[in-house]
């Protein structure tokens, strides 16, 4: 077992244009004191994930820097109105040269992670009372990049087209350090696989930045496991998704992210085939009459933007405004006739759907291949496949996410519960008025 730990908080100033090496670029660290400009986005870089991956060693991993860093932002005396945006980068080894495989290959290896990284930000917020589920918190956002753990990065595969590249959750590093994504703040972990992360970061960026560096923790690495077999493996072009999605929290991040996750890349040598589709359900108001502080829920059109402001941020690293990316609504009578419909320039659309019953497009659209939901919803996962079997369709393949819960933890479960709750978050705001 490999075990690996960093120590020390230093903040460094970092000139990362293109036309310097790297080598130039390391010369001109130098110790600054901290920056008090108002941090309206952040960006985390982690050190690879822990293999094999739990929640124990993810936390012995994790704990600290996620820590130092939600407390920073949170406390952080410029501050300005509105949420802070902190995007916590997860270098996954096991996807490293995986980008275009069936996904069902690694989604239950990818899935304990994505939950266990998002229950450890839920249980270090309800513990420090840092605020990550209202306007004014940390909005919290793991993306996946696809890392080798020796850190030898390859060149972008030749017939990759560059819209392709910019094709997420799964991104390389090349292509995050390219965006033109604008961090008002970078963290790094100081430990080896910590420094190599950010070197490799910076050997593609093309903008300056000031990178503070903290505290880090044990990163455990045991023998290599064997790679699943894609013998049966489908890659889904078609994927769906639903739920109410009210005041988006952080066990919805985790399901977006996995449904998004589920659905394959186009093949680059067919760039004329139909783009791959990711049907998200969101419940119509007429639905949510009854929910308990119904005053405080937002209307379907609220809770579509919230979703799709997510969602995007994870699936496009290109341009912000991208003229190249297309939103149509769709106002049909019937059922699942309100859409709206996003469309990508590297293959992929978008459709958000005004649902009126718990089977929404999924027994309606026959191209549908596979639907993620969570472990507590699965009665309905099997429901849908009854329905499209009596219609003579194929059933829908099936991934769940897991329920978050903090019960390796003591003295946090009803704070982190409500930090996971629709109903609690709107109870909240009901007291506040």
């Amino acid at each position: 077992m490999l075990l690996l730990l960093a120590s020390r908080i230093t903040n460094i100033p970092i000139a990362t244009h293109r036309a310097l090496p790297l080598a130039a670029h390391l010369r001109r660290l130098v110790t600054m004191p901290p920056s008090h400009k108002p941090v309206r986005r952040a960006l985390l870089l982690l050190p690879p994930a822990p293999s094999p991956s739990s929640y124990a060693s993810l936390k012995a991993a994790y704990n600290a820097p996620l820590f130092t860093v939600l407390k920073e932002l949170a406390t952080c005396p410029s501050r300005v109105q509105g949420a802070t945006l902190l995007e916590i980068v997860l270098p996954c080894p096991h996807l490293y040269g995986h980008l275009d495989a069936p996904r069902a290959l690694h989604y239950a290896t990818t899935q304990q992670l994505v939950a266990d990284l998002y229950k450890l930000i839920c249980i270090t917020a309800s513990r420090e009372a840092i605020d990550t589920e209202d306007d004014e918190g940390i909005d919290a956002r793991v993306v996946l990049v696809a890392y080798p753990r020796n850190g030898q990065l390859t060149a972008p595969l030749p017939d990759a087209t560059p819209e392709q590249e910019l094709q997420g959750p799964v991104i390389d590093m090349h292509t995050l350090a390219k965006s033109l994504r604008v961090w008002d703040a970078v963290y790094s972990v100081e430990s080896e696989e910590g420094e190599q992360v950010l070197k490799s970061f910076l050997s593609s960026s093309i903008s300056q930045q000031a990178v503070t560096k903290v505290r880090g923790g044990i990163v455990s690495v045991e023998t290599s496991e064997p790679e699943p077999s894609a013998d049966q493996a489908v890659n889904h072009l078609s994927v769906a998704v639903g739920g109410t999605f009210d005041h988006l929290h952080i066990g919805h991040k985790l399901l977006i992210t996995m449904s998004a996750f589920m659905l394959g890349r186009r093949s680059p040598s067919t760039p004329d085939a139909p783009p791959s589709v990711l049907t998200v359900g969101i419940t119509g108001d007429a639905l949510l009459q009854n929910k308990k502080f119904a005053e405080h829920l937002e209307s379907w059109k609220e809770r579509q933007r919230s979703v799709h402001a997510f969602l995007s941020s994870l699936v496009y690293f290109g341009p912000e405004n991208d003229e190249r990316v297309c939103i149509r609504e769709v106002q049909a009578p019937g059922p699942n006739g309100h859409v709206v419909n996003v469309d990508y320039p590297f293959g992929l659309t978008i459709r958000y759907v005004e649902i009126w019953d718990p089977f929404g497009p999924t027994i309606t659209d026959r191209d549908i291949s596979a639907l993620v939901l969570s472990l507590e919803t699965r009665s309905g996962g099997a429901a849908v496949n009854k329905k499209r079997v009596e219609q003579g369709w194929g059933p829908l393949e099936v991934f769940e996410v897991a329920v978050l819960d903090a019960s390796e933890e003591d003295n946090v479960d009803e704070t982190f519960q409500s930090k996971l709750s629709s109903t609690e978050i709107r109870r909240k705001r009901s007291e506040r008025t």
